[in-house]
């Protein structure tokens, strides 16, 4: 019998620490238990954001009911107790997630009875570090596309399809079917075997997804680390009141203010508290978990980074980086920007995020302009772009949204290998030739804030290819 570990409660401080919460807040929303749940996914992702921002509080029955489930701030929370019956679901779920063996050495998230704040609690080993304990293997969607369709789907039964726009290069609702997924590899794996008999060491480990993936094979085929650079919440919050973006260059040398004579009081007040708080959406949380999960798939460890945390000097490597989030969020991926067709600007009549497309194709628009607000329902857009780094000869993979919903969306796909690949070759990409640089533009309807329909409406291949 093993002796359970010693833990104790732990409280993050460091913007790294806080990152180690957001990943086990991500492993936690897409294990089952949470992922066939937005209402309780919605809470927990609630009541772990405002404890990282230092605003415990905001963590109250009523605020909850308002925040979380849309309900009137008058509400009776005596005769309506969705709170108290969620929050009590919500513990029995946690519970059961911990009591398995392989969840055993991760950072436990709780928050006891009485309580909506969440409390840490880590092994007396030492302190947790970012990407470091055991990911769930990541599950994807399920069957494959007919021949000729090119027809996908997200891991999220939430998601249907809607039109066709670019060589049926379409993301579509399917029925899990995780066992045509092992016996289709299954398969696979004993062909291979067969095929390449000098060569039977390659394939001595189970072979995944990841290995049949070209996008993640460049990634973590290379000989230097890969790391993820998450985007910046406090910019968000900071260009709804200026209506400003913080340029790259006032961000490399951590200028994130306005000039006192550009703001009141108040608004210097309000951003420097934004500015204390947790930098990381929560938008980020799943996809750092799904990458993760593929990087282990592949015996490699992924290097999460906020992105106020970068310099000049760590673009200056041959490392490969994965940037999420657009330049207004992230206004390191703005580096990037000449080497594509697709590029995020800001609409001057509506002062909004929209994608420009700088060497139209044919029957393409000049840009894509989302109607969808942050949170709000109607349509949005969002890029997947492969590039080199500048003067280097690591690969850069930018994953935006002109919303956040946009970022979600486009972090499913890069996650999903099968469908991702699927959506290269409705774009010519060949599965024997070196994987070329490239961009998509997706395209998403979104309904009071969640991603309902995605499509590819534009894929184009760019110089280059990705060294393997």
């Amino acid at each position: 019998m093993v002796a359970k570990k010693t833990r104790k409660v732990w409280v993050p401080k460091t913007e790294d620490e806080k990152l180690v919460v957001q990943e086990q807040l991500g492993r936690l929303l897409i294990d089952d238990s949470f992922a066939r749940s937005e209402r309780c996914g919605d809470f927990l992702r609630f009541i772990v954001e405002r404890t990282l921002a230092d605003d415990p509080g905001s963590i109250k029955e009523r605020i909850i009911g308002i925040e979380v489930f849309g309900r009137n701030p008058s509400y009776d929370t005596l005769n309506d107790p969705i709170v108290r019956v969620t929050a009590s679901k919500i513990r029995k779920r946690i519970s059961k997630y911990y009591e398995d063996p392989q969840h055993q050495d991760e950072l436990r998230l709780s928050f006891p009875a009485g309580s909506y704040v969440p409390v840490f609690e880590r092994s007396e080993d030492g302190p947790p570090e970012p990407s470091s304990t055991s990911m769930p293997a990541l599950v994807c969607s399920a069957e494959h596309p007919e021949a000729g369709t090119g027809q996908l789907s997200l891991p999220n039964p939430d998601l249907e399809s809607v039109g066709n726009p670019v060589q049926g290069a379409t993301v579509v609702k399917t029925q899990d079917s995780f066992r045509w997924v092992f016996l289709s590899l299954l398969f696979v794996a004993v062909i291979a075997v067969c095929v390449a008999g000098t060569t039977w060491y390659r394939f001595s480990r189970p072979i995944s997804a990841v290995a049949r993936a070209p996008l993640w094979s460049a990634l973590f085929d290379s000989a230097h680390p890969t790391h993820l650079v998450t985007s910046d919440y406090a910019l968000v919050g900071l260009r709804e009141i200026t209506g400003k973006s913080v340029p790259l260059a006032d961000y490399a040398n951590r200028k994130y203010l306005p000039e006192s004579n550009q703001a009141t009081p108040e608004e210097l007040r309000y951003f420097t508290a934004l500015l204390a708080g947790s930098s990381t959406s929560d938008v980020d949380a799943p996809i750092i978990a799904r990458v993760s999960a593929l990087a282990q798939q592949n015996q490699k460890a992924i290097d999460t980074r906020a992105s106020r945390h970068i310099t000049i000097s760590d673009l200056r490597t041959d490392d490969n980086f994965i940037f999420l989030g657009s330049p207004s969020s992230n206004p390191w991926s703005s580096l990037f920007s000449n080497e594509l067709d697709f590029q995020f600007v800001i609409d001057k009549a509506t002062q909004r995020e929209i994608i420009q497309n700088v060497r139209p194709g044919p029957h393409e628009p000049p840009a894509y302009v989302p109607t969808a607000l942050g949170g709000g329902t109607g349509e949005s857009y969002a890029i997947v772009a492969l590039v080199q780094n500048l003067d280097q000869n690591g690969q850069v993979l930018i994953v935006g949204g002109a919303n956040g919903e946009g970022t979600d969306a486009a972090g499913r796909l890069i996650t999903d290998p099968l469908h991702l690949w699927s959506a290269l070759k409705s774009c010519g990409m060949e599965q024997r030739s070196p994987l070329r640089h490239f961009e998509l533009v997706l395209r998403l309807s979104t309904l009071a804030g969640s991603p309902t329909h995605l499509d590819v409406v534009a894929c184009h291949l760019l110089p280059g290819t990705a060294s393997r």
